[in-house]
């Protein structure tokens, strides 16, 4: 069985930079400051399903 990937979106500029695994014990979206290339500073990236 393959393991299902979610993406974290930027909320600035809306990019899909990151990946990560889906945890379906995780009942609230993660939320999380990463690095954004595309804006070239660190912003709040939030989990896309």
């Amino acid at each position: 069985m393959a393991v299902k990937k979610v993406a974290l979106a930027c909320t600035v500029c809306g990019s899909r930079n990151y990946t990560i695994s889906e945890n379906n014990q995780r009942t609230e979206r993660l939320e999380v400051k990463k690095f954004c290339k595309h804006c070239g500073k660190h912003t709040l990236h939030k989990e896309t399903r």
